[in-house]
């Protein structure tokens, strides 16, 4: 069953104007959601209170809302102002600019909808998206829609087009505001880690080989509940020793033993304790020995 549009738009730069669909990427049927019960299994009603009127339950015809300016200090807005405030909806995308692709950083992507291209739109969206393939960039954009106005991006996507949602600049942290620290990679450090990046890198993601675990375990649940069968809880694995040497952890996680690895030269000196420099010297006395019997003999 084909997918059902949940909106309509035309990409616009220029003189030139795209009519196009907007697909939602995600799939909500696919997850699984809990609803609140009393304890006889009765839906029960949501209902807002105001505590400093004997919670007396306040009607929806009642409410109002208002902006916190100070600690519990409001003003308070009419609809109707709120609604003169919002951004008339136009339903054009309406591109500012082309960028590298590569520019946009991946903390500013909130959320994706496809394109497809609506009557009479087919030729000059598959040319927008061949184009923008072939220079290697993408489109930012200005979208109003639900009495917002959004930062949109415009990629090409397989034979088509993408419309990712962003965010503002005030809207992400500056990752420039999280400590890192300045301890010094050592180059035997480095090496060790790519050599496991590389004995478990692939060149393209395949999500299908991934499964939501708890998704299938609470799914299995339910079944079980729907029978009429009692859940079995299995207690949880206790958690394993942390390791705080970098270098071991390393070697570990590569499955090779320390004596192993310095023995064939893979750049095991430098690091670590006066441990490593014990078995250091212990390896090169083998080495000698070695050297020695094989002139003798």
């Amino acid at each position: 069953m084909s997918p059902r549009p949940v909106g309509n738009a035309t990409i616009s730069f220029g003189l030139v104007s795209i009519p196009v669909k907007l697909f939602s990427s995600s799939n909500p049927s696919s997850s699984i959601s809990f609803r609140l019960l009393s304890k006889e299994g009765h839906r029960l009603k949501q209902q807002y209170v105001d505590p400093e009127n004997a919670d007396q339950v306040v009607p929806r015809d009642q409410m109002v809302k208002g902006y916190e300016f100070a600690k519990d200090k409001f003003v308070i807005f009419e609809p109707e102002e709120i609604k003169e405030l919002q951004e008339r909806s136009t339903e054009t995308v309406d591109i500012t600019e082309f960028v590298r692709e590569e520019s946009v950083p991946r903390v500013f992507f909130e959320k994706t909808y496809y394109l497809g291209p609506d009557k009479g739109g087919e030729r000059a969206y598959r040319l927008l998206s061949k184009a923008m393939q072939t220079t290697g960039r993408v489109a930012l954009a200005k979208y109003a829609a639900r009495g917002k106005q959004y930062l949109v991006l415009v990629a090409p996507l397989e034979d088509g087009l993408a419309l990712h949602q962003l965010r503002y600049a005030d809207e992400v942290v500056p990752f420039s505001e999280i400590v890192t620290g300045d301890s010094e990679i050592k180059e035997a450090e480095l090496a060790l880690a790519v050599q496991l990046i590389n004995q478990i890198a692939a060149d393209h993601f395949q999500p299908e080989q991934y499964e939501d675990e708890v998704k299938k375990r609470i799914e299995a649940a339910i079944q079980q509940k729907i029978e009429g069968q009692a859940i079995t809880i299995a207690a949880e694995e206790a958690p394993k020793g942390q390791i705080i040497d970098i270098m071991e952890a390393l070697k570990q996680s590569l499955g090779f033993s320390v004596t192993s690895e310095l023995g064939s030269g893979g750049g095991g000196g430098g690091a670590g304790g006066d441990g490593d420099r014990d078995r250091d010297g212990e390896v090169q006395e083998k080495g000698k020995a070695a050297k020695a019997s094989g002139r003798t003999g």
